[in-house]
């Protein structure tokens, strides 16, 4: 663990933009990050089979081949690794999507370097969190919420449903359901759930809470309405069934 703690922290960023992705890898040099970048999809791809980075900086715009869309999916389903998204694009819906498809944060263009780097900072003190031994926490028995036959390994960072089959979950919706399934019969607004789940300020019109909470349900199946119930003008409440 110690030599985990130790271990410089490698950035890769992601973006056609030769000159900001100069700067910023030089910037975050200075703050003590081993940083390097990649113009294209293809260029990316032989940087993750050869190394192991901690955080992917990722824009979503490339002037040919593959969107960050794309890119960031294609991440998604081989890698765990954090992914920063950092775009131009500053509508509601472009973040929504990032999030659906498993982004740790959003960050818009034009930027301010130590936002970014606070955003880094927060992504990967998460990720390093829950990649811990479970060694060095609690019993095993602490590290699971079960309700409904249900089982939340919050260790292995697992959903398994009653009949033991695993649920794939992205790495915010994990958080979420951790959240809610830690307060049971607490309600919870949108604001403090954004502020659990994501540590960071949002927008106020951003909605990406309920599409979570609506991609939620769908993976908890018949019973994910009945755990997850909204409350009309407040927010959203875990209701596990009583024990017997």
């Amino acid at each position: 663990m110690m030599n985990e703690m130790m271990r410089v922290q490698r950035i890769l960023m992601v973006d056609d933009d030769r000159r900001m992705c100069a700067f910023v890898t030089k910037f975050l040099g200075r703050e003590g990050y081993s940083a390097e970048f990649a113009l294209n999809g293809s260029s990316m791809r032989h940087a993750l089979a050869t190394t192991r980075f901690d955080l992917i900086i990722l824009d979503l715009t490339f002037p040919d081949g593959e969107d960050g869309l794309s890119l960031a999916r294609n991440v998604r389903t081989s890698l765990d690794t954090p992914l920063l998204v950092l775009s131009a694009k500053c509508e509601t819906i472009d973040k929504i999507v990032c999030l659906e498809i498993g982004a740790d944060d959003y960050v818009t263009k034009p930027f301010e370097p130590r936002e970014l780097l606070a955003r880094i900072r927060a992504i990967l003190r998460r990720a390093q969190g829950e990649r811990r031994p479970s060694s060095e926490k609690s019993a095993s028995a602490e590290n699971r919420l079960e309700f409904g036959g249900w089982c939340l390994d919050l260790a292995r960072r697992e959903l398994t449903r009653p009949n033991a089959a695993v649920v794939a979950l992205t790495s915010h919706e994990f958080r979420l359901l951790v959240t809610l399934a830690q307060r049971p019969g607490r309600v919870l607004t949108r604001d403090q759930i954004l502020d659990l789940v994501a540590n960071r300020q949002w927008a106020p019109f951003d909605r990406s809470i309920d599409v979570l909470i609506g991609k939620l349900r769908r993976k908890l199946d018949d019973a994910g309405d009945q755990l997850i119930k909204t409350v009309r003008g407040e927010g959203y409440v875990f209701t596990p069934p009583s024990r017997q």
